[in-house]
């Protein structure tokens, strides 16, 4: 990487072997061995901060409801089990059935009761689909984004309903941008788009999304563009949205090479505040490694949790139990939280159920509505968990800016907001 940003990649603090091994990572109080665990699988992309950090989050939850006695099922209290397998769907290159075959590998070997988190690429997870249908596997989606996964649920529920999603998808993303979009647009006369995204499934259609509303809203749509994974030099659409500017710039990224994109824009003053999806800047040491040259980036939060908010007291709870667990604060923009409580909405369906039948499951989740780190927790007809700008209604997606002298500030939704968006120095009148 150029100079500028140095990212430290978060290592996973388990060993996954890169041929799609099995990792038990223990119930926290019992025994791996134990044969009365839960068992809960987590199958996930685990060379990444994303995959890191869901597993971090679900073994987080494990560890406090087994602290706390366990799951009370059949007259007996039982512990959780996390077992994680590397699906590596998010590396370059990686056929989908690569990641399917690990998935299955998980289902037949652990036999778990349900699984969290599941893969992060939209494509894999949809894929996937059809096998949590064949073996009744109560599953709980935390990454992928895509509104096709809870579509398919609405479209045929007898066969996917064994499917829940606790994210959020692509069409709550490009709402939450939209609004922001168009507030930041009217405080600093702002009114022109360009999106540079990587050409993956949620990012294309998030922003794509917001493009077309903005349109309608009267903004001027100067481009959105769509880079391979992997790219590195973006001084080609920089140079566009420099042309075109003064914008905002919507980046939709979850790869580490977006942090060279950050580093371009700020090195060539680009007139455009940079505005979306930029996973490797919520990294707390990003700001001393790149020299402070994030200030100003707006970077959208997909749930509560990996930031605290004050309105939602367990969203701070568990960030001071993360970070003193792990010894480090939730990174990236998903994963986290919802993993987290997704163990939790498994714990309150299995004993609401007094069963580990799928069926029975699928019934108890669809009647949840408990408080969680990312808001409050029910699920639609569609088996989407509804989001919103009110945490007293639904789960809370968040942006939040860095700012002087180094801060991450909580920016957006305007209800719980501890700061104004500031645009970067070179656009300051």
């Amino acid at each position: 990487m150029k100079s500028g940003f140095v990212l430290v990649m978060v290592m996973i603090v388990v060993t996954v072997a890169i041929g799609s091994s099995i990792v038990g990572a223990g119930c926290g109080g019992g025994a791996p061995s134990d044969a009365n665990a839960l068992v809960l699988g987590l199958p996930t992309s685990m060379g990444y901060w994303f995959g890191t950090g869901a597993y971090e989050g679900a073994q987080l939850a494990v560890e406090e409801i087994n602290k706390a006695g366990g799951v009370r099922v059949g007259g007996q209290m039982r512990p959780f089990r996390l077992e994680i397998i590397d699906t590596r769907d998010s590396a370059p290159g990686v056929p989908t059935e690569d990641s399917l075959r690990a998935i299955e590998k998980l289902i037949l070997e652990t036999k778990p009761v349900g699984i969290v988190c599941g893969p992060n690429r939209s494509e894999v997870l949809l894929a996937a689909l059809d096998m949590f249908s064949k073996y009744k596997m109560v599953t709980i989606g935390c990454l992928a984004k895509t509104p096709a996964l809870c579509q398919k649920v609405a479209d045929d529920y007898n066969k996917y309903k064994y499917f829940f999603h606790l994210t959020t998808d692509s069409m709550y993303m490009a709402n939450y941008h939209i609004d922001a979009m168009k507030a930041v647009g009217q405080k600093f006369n702002i009114k022109t788009y360009y999106g540079i995204s990587q050409d993956v499934l949620w990012a294309r259609g998030t922003s794509t999304l917001i493009a077309d509303a903005l349109a309608k809203e009267g903004w001027k749509i100067a481009g959105n563009e769509f880079v391979p994974l992997g790219t590195t030099d973006f001084s080609i659409p920089l140079a566009k949205v420099k042309a075109a500017g003064p914008a905002v710039m919507s980046t939709q990224f979850d790869m580490p090479e977006v942090a060279q994109l950050m580093d371009q824009w700020a090195t060539q003053k680009v007139n455009a505040l940079a505005f979306g999806i930029i996973g490797p800047l919520l990294d707390r040491a990003i700001w001393k490694t790149s020299g402070g040259k994030v200030e100003s980036t707006v970077l959208h939060i997909c749930e509560a949790g990996v930031f605290p908010v004050k309105a939602i007291p367990k969203s701070v709870e568990f960030y001071n139990n993360y970070q003193k667990r792990w010894g480090k604060t939730p990174e990236g923009v998903s994963g986290q939280a919802p993993s987290y409580d997704a163990v939790y909405v498994f714990k309150a369906a299995i004993e609401a159920a007094n069963s580990t039948d799928p069926d029975a499951l699928v019934a108890a989740i669809e009647k949840v509505d408990m408080r969680g780190a990312i808001g409050r927790i029910t699920f639609d007809k569609r088996h989407q968990a509804p989001y919103g700008t009110d945490p007293d209604k639904g789960a809370l997606g968040l942006f939040v800016q860095w700012q002087q002298p180094g801060e991450l500030k909580l920016v957006y939704p305007l209800k719980v907001a501890e700061a104004e968006v500031q645009l970067p120095p070179w656009m300051r009148k």
